[in-house]
């Protein structure tokens, strides 16, 4: 696995993509936003560009990575395009494998496997998905990961049930594979199977230079990548000034306390709504404890707020979520962050 090249950046820099749906708008403005917003930054010179997995939700329209990474390579040139991540425990893992193999085959060199075990949605919505008698306990994940690696590669060791089995269409290239997680356990399955590791910061912020750090000091080479790599996702929200990027990321903070709430109305709500809304003491708590989770200003302020994370982590690229009820405030953010951190 070779780092990205050409960018103008001081790390590598990739968009952590969930499609979300403004309220008041469908899952197919969602969708077609996507993939604008790909070419644009494809254009601004951003290396990654990864779709993510949430289920039954009104909210947030990427429920199929595998299915929405086709048109995004198709409309883009050269930009990585993968899944950020794939839910593996709802899946079998000869058919996440051969999902791979397809989009490489058909975008060589260009696709990345991202694979977590978040179940990206509800208890219920889960259960949902891997119901039958073939269903995996969590536990079972890193003998997964392994597995569609192996199948990936047509490795599969003789005294493995599943031995002569190799993933298919086949050919002279191998998706990127990650790791994708948020606490010890994904850090440390990623280190031993010597894969890179995209630690979701935006999630989980608390210790986690502690869990990228394990990461490196346990990492073991692989045929898949000589040395630790680490991605960063950030959540970062950037607008001309400090006061119009604090104003359009109060959507954000009203969605996710209502889905914290369990009354998801639908959609990321508008800037006016969520001005209009009265909010009681613990709820302005949780609105500035996920402010506190998030990049949000000027392009000098988000500019040296990524650049620390970076030195925080010692990351070798970062990776930017940003949810906006305007699809325009979204690329415009990601606009503002590009030329920033292009600047000397």
């Amino acid at each position: 696995m070779n780092p990205p090249t050409g960018h103008a950046f001081p790390v590598p820099l990739g968009v952590l993509d969930q499609s979300p749906i403004r309220k008041g708008g469908t899952p197919r403005e969602a969708v077609l936003a996507t993939i604008d917003l790909a070419q644009t930054v494809e254009r601004l010179g951003y290396t990654r560009y990864w779709v993510a997995e949430h289920h039954n939700s009104r909210t947030l329209a990427s429920a199929s990575p595998e299915i929405l990474i086709p048109p995004i390579a198709a409309a883009t040139s050269h930009i990585r395009v993968g899944s950020g991540g794939v839910m593996l425990t709802h899946y079998a893992a000869l058919k996440v494998a051969e999902q791979f193999r397809m989009l490489e085959t058909l975008y060589p060199g260009r696709i990345d496997m991202g694979l977590g075990r978040a179940p990206g949605s509800d208890r219920l919505t889960a259960a949902a998905l891997h119901h039958g008698p073939g269903a995996l306990p969590l536990e079972a994940y890193p003998d997964q990961v392994a597995d569609v690696l192996r199948f990936m590669t047509g490795e599969v060791p003789s005294e493995h049930p599943f031995h002569g089995i190799r993933a298919t269409p086949v050919g002279p290239t191998t998706p990127e594979p990650w790791l994708l997680g948020s606490a010890y356990d994904s850090a440390r399955f990623a280190a031993e199977l010597g894969l890179g590791f995209a630690f979701a910061q935006f999630i989980s912020p608390d210790g986690g230079q502690r869990i990228v750090r394990e990461y490196r000091d346990r990492f073991e080479p692989s045929p898949f990548l000589p040395e630790p790599r680490v991605i960063l996702g950030v959540s970062a929200i950037c607008a001309e000034t400090d006061e119009a990027a604090h104003r359009i990321a109060l959507s954000r903070h009203l969605m996710r306390l209502r889905r914290e709430q369990g009354r998801p109305e639908g959609g990321v709500p508008s800037i006016e709504e969520a001005e209009a809304t009265e909010f009681t003491p613990p709820e302005r708590d949780y609105l500035a404890y996920q402010q506190s989770l998030s990049l949000q200003g000027s392009p000098a302020r988000v500019r040296q707020g990524l650049l620390d994370l970076v030195e925080e982590y010692r990351a070798d690229e970062l990776m930017v979520v940003t949810v906006t009820h305007s699809y325009d405030d979204r690329r415009r953010s990601y606009e503002l962050i590009a030329r920033a951190l292009a600047s000397p």
